[in-house]
């Protein structure tokens, strides 16, 4: 990305977290959520874990709060940012047990965890495309935002799946996948050597997510 567009979206990023939302409701990020990387290499395929999902959002009347709500089609006003902190992952089987602390290091240069200590998401537009059938269906968006990672930042575009939990602390769990390639983040395809030869990694990598969030914690009076 040119300097000049990555300021931009730098800029667009900062304007969007200072504008203020109509009625906004702010949910925080709770315990339970995951982000999982998925990738390809000439050996095998890899994959990435971590169980930690920070940050928060704001977003207007329209997004669904409580099972079988009511959303009308069309656009949610949002803000806010989702982090995952670098060092939260590690690498791990397919039956997720850890699979490689070298990897681990590997990644963690490629994302240049000395000086950017996260991957940052920064959602910009929210729109409904299906609302939920019954109180167990998700609600199904279409995201867009800026994601930063190792320093680069570039707009994303995904589908969503909202599925509010119900209960006494409103969980609401928010799912989605996206599909990126690490030469979009200046990031070059890990292509360590082995006594064999040379693995080398894909370009694309799958992001998939859980994040559950919520509102805060009543204060007892």
């Amino acid at each position: 990305m040119k300097r000049k567009t990555l300021i931009a979206v730098q800029v667009l990023a900062a304007v969007a977290l200072a504008l203020p939302l109509s009625a906004a409701e702010r949910l925080g990020a709770k315990p339970g959520s995951k982000m999982r990387l998925e990738g390809t290499s000439n050996i095998h395929d890899w994959q990435v874990e971590g169980k930690l999902i920070g940050g928060y959002i704001e977003v207007d009347q329209n997004f669904p709060l409580e099972p079988g709500k009511e959303a009308k089609p069309g656009k949610v006003e949002i803000k806010g940012e989702a982090f995952v902190p670098i060092r939260s992952m590690s690498s791990i089987e397919k039956d997720g047990r850890p699979y490689s602390t070298k990897m681990d290091d590997i990644m963690y240069e490629k994302l240049l965890e000395a000086t950017n200590k996260r991957i940052t998401f920064y959602p910009t537009e929210l729109v409904l495309k299906e609302a939920a059938k019954d109180k167990t269906a998700p609600y199904v968006y279409d995201a867009k935002g800026l994601l930063a990672v190792a320093g680069v930042t570039n707009e994303v575009s995904f589908p969503v799946n909202v599925v509010p939990q119900g209960g006494d602390d409103k969980r609401i769990k928010i799912s989605g996948t996206a599909n990126v390639k690490m030469s979009q983040f200046k990031i070059e395809p890990p292509a360590p050597k082995i006594a064999l030869g040379m693995i080398k990694t894909g370009d694309d990598v799958k992001i998939i997510f859980d994040w559950v969030v919520g509102p805060p914690k009543k204060s007892a009076q």
